[in-house]
């Protein structure tokens, strides 16, 4: 009956049209009463939530990444792709992901990968040749990555769900082979799709033309430098390699590329700041709303009822997969993750699942839920960027899904893909 009462609030707000962070604090004040604890309690919690060093790591890379994307780092890198594979069949495609994965290295977040990447390489493809929902398609499965590859904001957000115990530094790590083979996956199935409908071949770049777009590339590519090996290295933390690559990201921006005005920076920190605002005010409701889940020992009982399914890790880890994925196509990445990793985390630890390995698993997971109607935020984005609708992107977007599903089930049954670089440096 508490967890009727606690999360049958939560859902009737949301029925409503209360935003979750809103529905999250008033289902947690409802739970508090009705299990009469004080509410002094759940407000101390929804206070303490926010009062981490390691948050400092969100605003930091959020607004690294804005200053990146607003000063022309997504058409450079552009540009870079084509240049390494744009002459191949198909290539527009290719770029398309491959300057996602360059472009996730610096914002780590699908919709602003599909509104910058998306903005300049859909009408580009589509001049070329290429129908518009297959660049929609490509673009915002694409921009999938930048969930996994750091640095990921939501990596950030599972580790202080996890109640901060998780290495930031190693999820970000982790994320990296993820990442890559969901590119790899991408780019093999827009390799068949181009052979077999016969899509365009670009030209091959001049080396002086492809030696000066590497350059304008490789500076904001630095950003990414700055926070792997800052990391990796031990001079940094997570949350100084953000500080640390914001100030980079503002030099390169401002006195390198200089492509925006001084008078448009006031609007862009705005922007940052109403953007970090509600990720916040999701973060401290959501520590309340755990809080009292803990008191009423609902991670327990979830735990008490998968064992009572199955004592198999595998086929454990099958359902929690199919769950999250039913979960993502209903629910925004931010608030799944911290509704549901106080709730799975111990059940997968019980049957000998590395958190880190988890954290994995989850963000793929939700990541796919991102580009899945009817509530997929990338999926929205991409659809207003490529001027299509949901429904002709639904009718065709189904090989990309089963490409992600197959990294999906990669990464859940073979651990080393997540844990062997953050093992590999001792994390």
């Amino acid at each position: 009956m508490d967890a009727l009462i606690l999360l049958g609030t939560f859902f009737v707000f949301i029925a409503i049209g209360v935003p979750v962070a809103y529905a999250m604090g008033i289902a947690a004040l409802a739970g508090a009463m009705w299990i009469d604890i004080p509410l002094e309690a759940v407000m101390l919690k929804i206070s303490d939530g926010i009062s981490k060093f390691s948050l400092l790591a969100i605003p930091f890379f959020v607004l690294a990444g804005a200053i990146m994307a607003e000063g022309g780092m997504a058409r450079r890198l552009v540009a870079f792709a084509n240049v390494l594979v744009g002459f191949i069949r198909g290539g527009l495609s290719l770029v398309n992901i491959l300057a996602s994965s360059m472009f996730g290295c610096i914002s780590g977040s699908s919709v602003a990968d599909t509104s910058s990447i998306g903005t300049v390489m859909i009408p580009q493809m589509e001049k070329a040749g290429y129908p518009r929902i297959f660049a929609v398609n490509v673009t915002i499965t694409g921009s999938v990555q930048a969930i996994l590859i750091p640095p990921s904001h939501n990596a950030v957000i599972y580790s202080l769900a996890a109640g901060g115990t998780i290495s930031i530094g190693a999820l970000f790590v982790a994320g990296i082979l993820p990442g890559l083979l969901l590119a790899a996956s991408l780019i093999a199935l827009c390799l068949f799709i181009s052979h077999r409908n016969q899509y365009p071949k670009g030209e091959a770049i001049p080396l002086r033309l492809a030696l000066k777009m590497a350059g304008e590339a490789l500076w904001g590519l630095g950003t990414m430098v700055i926070i792997l090996g800052g990391i990796l290295s031990g001079i940094f933390t997570a949350t100084e390699s953000a500080a640390v690559a914001c100030v980079w990201a503002f030099f390169v921006t401002m006195f390198i590329y200089r492509d925006y005005k001084w008078g448009d920076l006031h609007h862009l920190v705005h922007r940052t700041v109403k953007t970090v605002a509600m990720v916040m005010i999701l973060i401290a409701f959501a520590s309340g709303f755990g809080y009292v889940m803990a008191l009423m020992r609902l991670p327990a009982q979830v735990t008490e009822f998968f064992l009572t399914i199955s004592d198999n890790k595998y086929v454990i880890l099958l359902l929690i997969n199919v769950m999250l994925l039913v979960l993502g196509c209903l629910m925004d990445m931010a608030p799944l993750i911290l509704i549901c990793t106080p709730i799975l985390l111990p059940v997968v630890v019980k049957f000998g699942v590395d958190p880190v390995h988890f954290g994995m698993i989850m963000l793929i997971n939700l990541g796919i839920g991102l580009v899945t109607p009817p509530v997929g935020a990338t999926l929205f984005v991409g659809c207003a960027v490529g001027k299509v609708t949901m429904e002709q992107v639904a009718r065709t977007i189904w090989p990309f899904y089963l490409a992600m599903i197959v990294v999906l089930g990669l990464v859940t049954y073979v651990p080393g893909v997540s844990l062997w670089i953050p093992t590999f440096f001792g994390m």
